[in-house]
């Protein structure tokens, strides 16, 4: 059988030499650069194919539950822990929406950058849920949170630019931005750290050729939350630094499993709003994955050429699934509860398992539905056993679907190496057999 995780291992070794890894070490900070190599034979694909794909991997999220599937439609008792979305319906009201959009025959193309329903109940949810005043021409909707991210790198980075991106890191970051001819800078932040950025690491990083600062609150992978305080303190480094644009990630927004209240970095630095791009979606908090709506807000000028990009690409989201999210973001939000407090529970039980298992520690999360141990320990005993191939996360991660049919994302997906994902959006009952797998695995 081939390793599941050959063709990832690969990509990830073709990715690294386009980024700069930052390490922070007390106050210091080192910045590596590797020099791509790119065969010139002509029957070598890397002569066809650009640079630019060539110089990106495939999702190793999807990859890896694509992988899953496979396994388990060929009769194998696969728990598949890799996927990040819901494992609840979408609430009855937005489906009856979109089947009401249907039967009136709202199947045609929409304006590229919404229609005017969904535009105004984003304006208004970010007024009354976020206190940001946007206009209509401030925000965009997309082919899902993915797609605005794309079109924000591709409308406003030159080649050179430069890119912060704090690791753990969604795994499309870096490769959005490698698309866009752009550098990613990786900043590494542990568990030691709470997996957040820190201030004198932010300072630390932005150069002249720093164009976006990234963020995620709540974090995929890690759950980690930001709190006003610790986004006020980024925020006054920025304010330093004007020519730097801010994108903020909140998608998880409503996914909280604390009750404390959401903070934006807007919230924190209102100054920062006239470079700052909110990118949202209703794909988390409704249980939308596949409906494939996205939203962004931000200055006009740079919403436009956004539009522009999207007009040039998909064009318009899908009209059906416009009426739909409109529905849900104008429903009743009550619908949200029941998920997320079924996330609380889940999120409890497995922190607590991971915690007892040799070789791992496990922080508790402020949102989102991901669990992100620090597997180290348990890499470095199971290869001094003999029971990997070497001390990392993808052997890790192979030793633990080939052998044990549990399926995880490895950290370094999320640039960090030794640690890995797993989503707790599935039955309790998935998830006590997956964790007594990986107890077994790692015992």
């Amino acid at each position: 059988m081939q390793p599941f995780f050959t063709p990832i291992v690969s990509a990830l070794f073709l990715i690294m030499p386009f980024m700069v890894k930052i390490t922070t070490n007390q106050s210091t900070a080192q910045i590596v650069l590797r020099t791509p190599i790119l065969s010139s034979s002509a029957a070598n694909p890397a002569s066809i194919l650009s640079k630019r794909v060539l110089s990106i991997k495939e999702s190793p999220t999807l990859a890896i539950t694509a992988k899953a599937g496979k396994y388990k439609a060929e009769g194998r008792p696969i728990i598949g822990l890799a996927a990040g979305e819901p494992d609840f319906d979408t609430p009855q009201h937005i489906k009856d929406a979109a089947k009401l959009a249907i039967d009136n025959g709202f199947t045609k193309y929409t304006p590229v950058a919404g229609i005017p329903g969904l535009k105004k109940a984003i304006v208004n949810k970010f007024k009354n849920e976020n206190g940001f005043d946007y206009a209509l021409n401030e925000v965009i909707v997309g082919v899902g949170g993915k797609q605005t991210i794309f079109n924000l790198c591709l409308a406003v980075l030159n080649k050179g630019d430069e890119v912060i991106i704090p690791a753990p890191y969604w795994v499309s970051y870096a490769d959005i931005a490698l698309v866009a001819e752009a550098t990613p800078v990786i900043i590494e932040c542990g568990i030691e750290q709470g997996f957040k950025l820190l201030p004198a690491q932010l300072e630390a990083a932005i150069t002249a050729k720093t164009k976006i600062f990234m963020i995620n609150s709540p974090s995929n992978p890690t759950g980690a939350v930001y709190s006003l305080d610790e986004l006020k303190a980024l925020g006054e480094v920025l304010l330093k630094h004007p020519q730097v644009l801010v994108a903020t990630d909140d998608m998880y927004e409503h996914v909280n499993l604390t009750g404390n209240t959401f903070y934006n970095i807007l919230n924190a630095t209102p100054a920062l709003k006239d470079r700052c791009i909110v990118l949202n979606g209703v794909s988390k908090a409704y249980s939308m994955t596949g409906w494939r709506i996205g939203y962004a807000a931000g200055p006009a000028y740079i919403i436009k050429a956004m539009e522009i990009l999207q007009s040039q690409s998909t064009s318009n989201a899908t009209s059906i699934s416009q009426v739909a999210a409109q529905a849900a973001l104008e429903g009743p939000q009550s619908c949200i509860t029941p998920m997320v407090t079924a996330f609380k529970e889940r999120h409890q039980y497995v922190v607590n398992r991971f915690n007892q298992m040799p070789g791992l520690s496990c922080l508790m999360a402020g949102g989102a539905f991901y669990a992100f141990p620090d597997a180290r320990g348990a890499i470095n005993t199971l290869f001094k056993q003999g029971k990997i191939s070497a001390p990392s996360d993808m052997a890790l991660a192979e030793y633990l679907l080939e052998k044990f049919d549990v399926a995880v994302v490895p950290g370094s997906a999320f640039g960090a190496e030794g640690y890995f994902r797993i989503s707790f959006a599935t039955s309790m009952e998935n998830l006590q057999n997956a964790l007594d797998r990986i107890e077994k695995a790692l015992a």
